[in-house]
């Protein structure tokens, strides 16, 4: 199971959002990172670096490496409607995207990880893969024995309201992917039209 164990701030910078997590570094050292970094000119990018930078951003943002994100997109390109806007549904509609969406982990490397432990059961049967693609209709829920821990039912922060289309039941313990999101409703700064130019070179 594959994924980015490096610094998180570095990237962070690099892009200068914090697509990683805690964005107090950005605002105290706004440089990119390195020795020299706050010597070190920001050159205009050209056409091929910004389609590469958009392409590592949502890499980074989503926690996905080269080869599942080439997979994706090659799906993404197959199926009928906007190849960008299939890219960004198929990773956001990912199970552990879609329990951070729900509210059960404050991030999506904290929602990978309770996949990934086998706390996580998709319409009552177990899933420890955090690239499922979850599907209208789709069942979310704690295992009943994870239910009961109370260091992992702690981390819930509550369902935000924007996201419309996943839905969590406090009562139950029990969450629904109602449908695939607009990307009108995805919050993520990522324009995915300069990726499918990428890959289309």
């Amino acid at each position: 199971m594959a994924r980015y164990t490096g610094p998180k701030t570095k990237i962070c910078r690099i892009f200068g959002e914090p697509i990683l997590g805690n964005a107090k570094w950005l605002g105290k050292n706004s440089n990119p990172p390195g020795q020299h970094g706050a010597q070190r000119k920001r050159k205009q990018l050209g056409e091929y670096a910004l389609q590469l930078r958009e392409k590592q951003k949502a890499k980074y943002t989503y926690g996905v490496l080269e080869r599942q994100f080439r997979k994706t997109f090659e799906e993404a390109a197959r199926i009928k409607g906007v190849t960008g806007e299939n890219l960004i549904k198929l990773l956001e509609s990912r199970l552990d995207n879609t329990i951070f969406r729900m509210g059960l982990a404050a991030s999506r490397p904290e929602a990978r990880q309770l996949v990934a432990h086998k706390h996580i059961t998709v319409n009552g049967a177990v899933t420890n893969v955090p690239s499922y693609t979850c599907r209208p209709g789709d069942v979310v829920a704690y295992r009943p024995k994870s239910a009961h821990n109370t260091s992992i039912v702690a981390k819930q922060r509550g369902r935000n309201t924007k996201f419309s289309w996943v839905d969590w039941n406090e009562t139950t313990n029990t969450g629904t992917f109602i449908t695939m999101p607009e990307r009108e409703a995805v919050p993520e700064n990522i324009k995915e039209q300069l990726i499918v130019e990428l890959y289309s070179k």
